[in-house]
């Protein structure tokens, strides 16, 4: 079983999926992805999930982001599933669910903890890069359904960062002010920073959301 660490290439796959056959690779092209993963058809909690990520679809579709989930089920069953989260969610969830019945891209991804459950994937979440790194890993328990608030925020912040020489504080959210790197001299940074640099610390050094 693999173990996947933040930095290193999201392993590529050719699945079956709610959609038919589907490459990862292939499926992102040159934007941002999000690959989460769900124990198992008809239960209470995927449910909820899948219709809310179809509820944000539009806010991933703005930063470029496509969604894809998977659990250890087979295709047939989840295309009945889906019909259960329109109904009961009151949505449409049009993204791939990958059917991973062999759990090949469930070991792949390390998406099955045998302390938690030895058949069902963990609520893993994956973002990954346009360069197909990996730069967010979450797992949740079975029990526990994830925020998309959450990962709007992270999604934010990772596309805010990657193009910027800044990091986001606790609890940032968009257009919030936003760190200045350390690797910054903070003559530099005012330089860098047309909007201007508040030093709270020679280490912390503040400026307003560069985007905003």
């Amino acid at each position: 079983m693999a173990t996947i660490r933040l930095g290193d290439m999201a392993p590529d796959f050719t699945a079956d999926s709610s959609l038919g056959m589907i490459n990862l690779y292939d499926y992102l092209g040159d934007g941002w992805g999000i690959l989460f993963s769900h124990p198992a058809d008809f239960t209470p909690v995927c449910t909820t999930e899948l219709g809310t990520a179809s509820k944000f679809k539009d806010e991933f579709a703005k930063r470029n982001v496509k969604m894809m989930a998977l659990s250890v089920d087979g295709a047939a069953s989840h295309n009945e599933w889906i019909q259960d989260i329109n109904e009961t969610q009151n949505t449409k969830v049009d993204f791939p669910i990958i059917a991973d019945e062999d759990k090949k891209v469930s070991n792949m991804y390390d998406m099955i903890h045998p302390n938690a459950d030895n058949n069902l994937t963990v609520r893993s979440v994956f973002i990954i890069a346009p360069d197909k790194t990996v730069k967010l890993i979450i797992t949740y328990p079975a029990s526990t359904g994830r925020n998309f608030h959450e990962l709007l925020r992270v999604i934010d912040s990772l596309q805010l960062t990657a193009y910027h020489k800044v990091a986001t504080p606790a609890n940032w959210n968009h257009g919030e002010d936003v760190v200045v790197s350390p690797a910054i001299a903070t003559e530099d940074a005012k330089k860098i920073f047309s909007k201007g640099v508040t030093e709270v610390k020679p280490y912390l050094r503040m400026t307003p959301d560069p985007t905003a």
